[in-house]
């Protein structure tokens, strides 16, 4: 039996329920979707999907993730709400290819994980899957392990295992609708030019669970904990002398202005901190960044494609201004450019709730 895998969260339960009631089934896995954005999301999930069909002995196979078809696919049906006809279309195009590769393995019956999310429809997800079996010939396996209490033994599962809990679908429609719901910033969409890694992004998470991985092959003990911070992203920020030049500037994490724009002048220094006379905005040259951050940066550009980590400006943003949480702009660029002009630092900033997870070897 083919089974299509969405997720680790759905499949490991789902899995050891289909093995149990179908004891005689060589069942192998198939990681279709296409619909998950961005691509590091998709990586993510593939991965702990890997992770648990490994543990239960179970083949694994990755099929393409041909993102701009389904894009084609789902057109004109954007703002179709979860559940809607966006969804059928979505079940159809990777029930297709699930149901091809079915037969391209020489399998008489297929079934998908999708079954037992909560998010998902079954009488969709069952109307699909019979009209590929009318079409191929593959039979489809609709199973109810929701019911009778199996969200709830899901769950216990997937707690079990410190299975990766994604808190979307996947598609970018969905995800969007969803966090305009929640009134909360869609940070998975953030991308640094400078490919830095951010607090809670993706990118975290996908370097914490490959280093779970890691962990368990060496047999080591770890746990993965939650826990709630402050979460930062920019999305806006330059720095303009006189009227129009805009200057090379980097501003460090945390900063920011609550009307996204300042204008002054330099007023005083302190011990290499020159001060705005307006929003307590701080500037420093390279030279003192790199004394208090140990870095060796020869010019601002190699800072904003090159930055240091998060935890690397916190201790640079604490030495200047001995506050953990102070959310005051601090700029790094050439004093030179700046103490004799007229500034505009025009600085677009989110700071949030949020929660992260932790590795926590034992």
């Amino acid at each position: 039996m083919l089974v299509h895998i969405c997720c680790s969260v759905d499949s490991h339960f789902f899995l050891e329920k289909l093995r149990k009631d179908f004891p005689d089934e060589k069942l192998t896995g198939f990681f279709y979707d296409p619909n998950i954005h961005p691509y590091s999301e998709y990586r993510l999930r593939y991965l702990d999907v890997e992770r648990s069909c490994k543990k239960l002995g179970i083949e694994l196979i990755e099929g393409e993730y041909d993102f701009e078809n389904w894009i084609q696919a789902v057109r004109g049906l954007e703002y179709e709400p979860e559940k809607g006809k966006r969804c059928e279309v979505c079940f159809d195009k990777r029930f297709q290819v699930s149901a091809q590769k079915a037969k391209e393995l020489g399998e008489k019956s297929f079934t998908t994980t999708l079954l037992v999310s909560p998010l998902k429809s079954q009488q969709q997800l069952k109307a699909a899957g019979e009209e590929f079996e009318a079409k191929t010939g593959i039979k489809f396996i609709a199973v109810d392990y929701r019911s009778g209490g199996g969200t709830q033994d899901q769950s216990r599962v997937t707690k079990e295992q410190q299975l990766y809990r994604q808190d979307y679908c996947g598609c970018i429609y969905g995800l969007t609708m969803q966090r305009e719901q929640q009134n909360k910033l869609m940070d998975e969409m953030f991308s640094p030019i400078s490919n830095a890694t951010l607090p809670a992004s993706i990118e975290e998470r996908l370097e914490l669970y490959t280093k779970r991985m890691e962990l368990e092959e060496k047999n080591t003990p770890y746990k993965i904990v939650r826990h709630k911070f402050l979460n930062y992203r920019q999305l806006f920020f330059r720095v303009i002398k006189g009227k129009k030049e805009v200057i090379p500037a980097y501003a460090l994490s945390y900063s920011t202005l609550p009307r996204k724009k300042a204008q002054g002048r330099i007023e005083y220094e302190i011990e290499g901190i020159y001060h705005l006379n307006r929003e307590e905005v701080r500037f420093v040259s390279l030279e003192k960044f790199n004394e208090l951050c140990g870095k060796r940066y020869r010019d601002i550009y190699e800072l904003i494609y090159n930055p240091p980590s998060f935890k690397e400006e916190q201790r640079v943003r604490s030495a200047i201004l001995e506050e953990p949480y102070d959310l005051t702009p601090i700029i790094v660029t050439d004093i030179a450019d700046i103490t004799d002009s007229k500034l505009t630092i025009e600085l677009d900033a989110k700071t949030y709730e949020d929660t992260k997870e932790k590795l926590i070897v034992l």
